[in-house]
Parts: structure tokens; sequence; C-alpha cells
């Protein structure tokens, strides 16, 4: 029930305004969020890769209404790829970026999914220049197929071109079927955006199953999987999966957000495993905080504090 609430006011304008005027917001928001402005991200990038600990990083910003904001998010990457590798930071795609399709257009009324593609492959061209990798986010079901769509046509001339399933929706194991192929990566993730029943799993168990179902047929499959999950229960099964088919530390990662089990993140790390930090900046962080408490409601209570204080 309080998942369904706070994935209702994400989408709310009016909750939106009361929380990003809370006095204490911006505190809050650092530690999920790794500032502002692209060379505050960077900073936080260099630090998390001194430890040993690699990075994407998303410009935060979804549901773009016009195809001149559509660009500008695109040149933000373009942008942010060459400070990065500047910095030495995407040798070996120790760095890499993901992109949402609505940031970059999908959504538009008019040409939006051939305006996305357009945009991520500008993006991608400047990856490649800079020597690392994109991955294409996925948002809410809706966006499934055009997502998809973009992948598949983009990796004819950029076939390192990442992409990310969700377990909650229940076509999530065939997909990932489809997409366990020689060089494919993909993201697995649980999603966290509200979809109807007959479309998605509606308990935290069944998504939880699904995610292992996916996890098995992309460790059995001859691609390149990237692990999101906090959960040990799911981390500890991903082992398992790896020692069962062969893979070695090098064949596949895992992938948390900023923020949230920074030590299980670096012990992974020390491990010897290939950890990869999911790194968010910008100001237009309100859809993306809301949806992370909706993920892990106990991180609901350091928010409910700043509200507290609110004047």
């Amino acid at each position: 029930m309080l998942r369904r609430m706070l994935l209702a006011a994400s989408e709310s304008d009016r909750v939106r305004r009361l929380l990003v005027s809370a006095p204490l917001a911006r505190d809050v928001v650092a530690r999920y969020v790794a500032g502002d402005q692209a060379a505050e991200a960077v900073a936080v990038t260099g630090r998390l890769a001194a430890s040993g600990l690699l990075a994407t990083l998303d410009h935060l910003g979804e549901d773009t209404t016009d195809a001149r904001q559509a660009a500008a998010a695109a040149d933000e990457y373009v942008a942010l790829l060459a400070l990065l590798g500047a910095e030495g930071l995407t040798r070996d795609a120790r760095a890499e970026v993901s992109v949402k399709p609505t940031a970059v257009g999908l959504g538009l009324p008019e040409h939006g999914e051939k305006t996305a593609t357009e945009n991520i492959a500008r993006v991608c061209g400047a990856a490649r220049e800079a020597g690392t990798t994109v991955t294409v986010d996925m948002e809410d079901h809706t966006h499934v197929d055009a997502t998809l769509r973009i992948v598949r046509t983009l990796r004819d001339d950029y076939p390192d071109l990442g992409c990310v399933i969700q377990s909650q929706l229940r076509r999530s194991a065939d997909d990932c079927a489809d997409l366990a192929t020689p060089g494919s990566r993909v993201r697995l993730c649980k999603g966290a955006y509200n979809a109807p029943p007959d479309v998605a799993f509606a308990t935290r168990a069944e998504v939880d199953r699904s995610y292992a179902r996916c996890l098995r047929v992309l460790m059995r499959g001859s691609g390149y999987p990237m692990l999101a999950t906090h959960d040990p229960r799911l981390i500890e099964i991903a082992g398992a999966q790896a020692h069962l088919t062969g893979r070695g530390p090098g064949d596949f990662e895992y992938q948390m957000l900023y923020g949230i089990r920074p030590a299980e993140q670096q012990r992974l790390a020390d491990s010897g495993a290939q950890m990869r930090v999911y790194l968010p900046y910008g100001s237009d962080w309100y859809g993306y905080l809301v949806r992370r408490l909706a993920e892990r409601p106990a991180n609901l209570a350091f928010f409910a504090r700043s509200l507290a204080t609110r004047s």
C-alpha cells in the first residue's frame, strides 16, 4: 500500500511542490543525487573510481515536452561524456551514462520515437569517442516496446548499447530470453513505476521471484548481465548463478543506486566483483527520489524529518 501511495505521489504536482520547498530537502536529496551540475557528478565519479567502483551517470529529467528540450538533454550528455573523458574516467567503460528515452523525446506527440532514436544515437557517438558505453533506461510499461525498438535499431551501429528490463513486468522473462545474445548488455532491475495487474506483478514476493527467473535467464545466456539490486538474497543468488554458469568477475556486474547500501557496494568491489553505482545528478530530482522511496520505504523517514522542519 505504501509503495502504491509513493508511486502515485511521484506523479503529483501538488506533492512535488510541497517536497521541493521543504527547507532541508536538499540535505536529504544529497544522499541520493550527486549535485545539480555535471562537474559535481564528475567529481563524485572520480571519488567512486578511486575506491574501485564503476559508475553510470543519469542526468535527471523525463517526459520532455518539446523537441528543443529533448535536444538540450542530449547536449547535456554529450558535454558530460567529454568531461568524463577529459578526467580519464571513461577508460574501459569505468564510467558510462544512462539515458531515459522520454528525456530525449520519446513522449513527444509527433515523431517522438524518431526524435529519441536520433538523440540517443548522438549520445552513443559521443560515448564511443570518449571510449565508453550508453545504457537506455526503461520507464513505465507503456514505453517498453518503443524503447526496445530504439535499442534494436541503434545496436546495428552501436552493438554495446545497453538496455534495461524490469522484473515487475510479467513479460520480462521472455524479453530477457530475447536479449540474452552475444555481446548484449542487459540491466535487470525490479522496476519503480505503476502498472495495472494484468501487466505487472502486484506483490514484492512475486517481483522477487520474477527477478530470480530473469536473472537465471540472463546468466545462462551469452550476453553481459548487469544485475541492479540491493536485495541480499538476490545478490547471493547472482553469485551462485555465476558459479554454476562459469562466469568470472568480468563476465557480469552488480549495480546499486548512489546512497543506498554503500558499505555493500564497497564490499562487492573489494571482493573483485564489478560493482557499478547508478549516479544521478541534476535539479529535476523529485520523480527519481520518490520512486527510490517507493522501492525502499524505510528511506521515507529521512524525508519525513525534513518535512517536519518546514516553516
